[in-house]
């Protein structure tokens, strides 16, 4: 997989179910060793960094188990073979437990794959609030991220959306639109490339990342983590939210070692949570 911030985040998590795989024998919780199942990155760089520095000491013993999918972590957390897993948002875990019927749970907000708005250099854009009247701008075309979009662009003003409108909202629940933005659906992998021909696109972070672009420096808005529904969460079985390994990694998650670890690694790529 390729540098995936992304991967995992694009945001948000592409809700791609192919490709399911066997997991690995073993069970979860054995002793005071907690098995934990990751995506490569970020999730797995991440893990191994809290094996390699600060499990130890903290008296957790930590197994990190690796998948390539994004099927296959869940369902093994739902059988027990994973004590808890790190790779996914809130509304694909939800959307999980609705079509699988599972039963699995957040337990903390560990890091944010941000979208981002972009203009082509050209057009010297630095804020959305300098898109000009009738400005063209390009939102992907997939449910998900384009509500997604939509609702960044609303988090700064640029449209205001109807009353309700969520995750999945449209260009149809757009209730205000007082710059007249025409907005274009486009493929995910296309907004790079359509740069030159509209006046800003909504980019998703594994996209921007392939096309070059730089998330903290290029993005005139990018999301925050902060009460962000795309965090992606340490997750467990209902009933596992309390064992003390799994709130002695979620302590560990949302350290401060932590937070510097991602902030250097992924230098804005990856926004810890406690950042904001």
């Amino acid at each position: 997989m390729r540098r995936p911030v992304i991967a995992a985040a694009a945001g948000a998590l592409a809700l791609s179910l192919g490709g399911l795989t066997a997991c690995g024998s073993g069970s979860g919780s054995d002793g005071d060793k907690l098995v934990v199942g990751a995506t490569p990155t970020p999730a797995g760089e991440v893990l191994a960094y809290i094996k390699e520095n600060l499990a130890k000491k903290a008296g957790l013993d930590l197994e990190v188990k690796e998948f390539t999918d994004y099927v296959t972590p869940n369902t093994a957390l739902q059988e027990g073979s994973l004590d808890a897993n790190l790779y996914q948002h809130t509304p694909y875990l939800d959307d999980f437990n609705k079509s699988k019927k599972t039963d699995l749970v957040p337990v903390t907000d560990v890091y944010l794959p941000p979208m981002g708005v972009y203009a082509d250099g050209g057009k010297k854009l630095k804020d959305v609030a300098g898109l000009r009247s009738g400005a063209t701008v390009a939102v992907p075309n997939d449910t998900t991220n384009e509500g997604r979009a939509l609702q960044l662009l609303a988090s700064k003003g640029v449209i205001e959306l109807k009353k309700g409108a969520g995750a999945n909202a449209t260009p149809e629940d757009i209730a205000a639109n007082p710059k007249k933005l025409t907005i274009k659906a486009l493929e995910p992998a296309q907004l790079p490339r359509s740069l030159k021909d509209v006046d800003a696109a909504v980019i998703n972070n594994n996209y921007a990342l392939d096309a070059g672009l730089s998330p903290k420096k290029d993005a005139v808005l990018l999301e925050s983590a902060k009460d962000n529904p795309y965090n992606n969460v340490l997750a467990v079985k209902k009933g596992d939210e309390d064992d003390p390994k799994v709130k002695k990694l979620a302590e560990l998650l949302t350290s401060p070692e932590v937070k510097k670890f991602i902030e250097d690694q992924y230098k804005g790529s990856v926004l810890p949570v406690t950042g904001g």
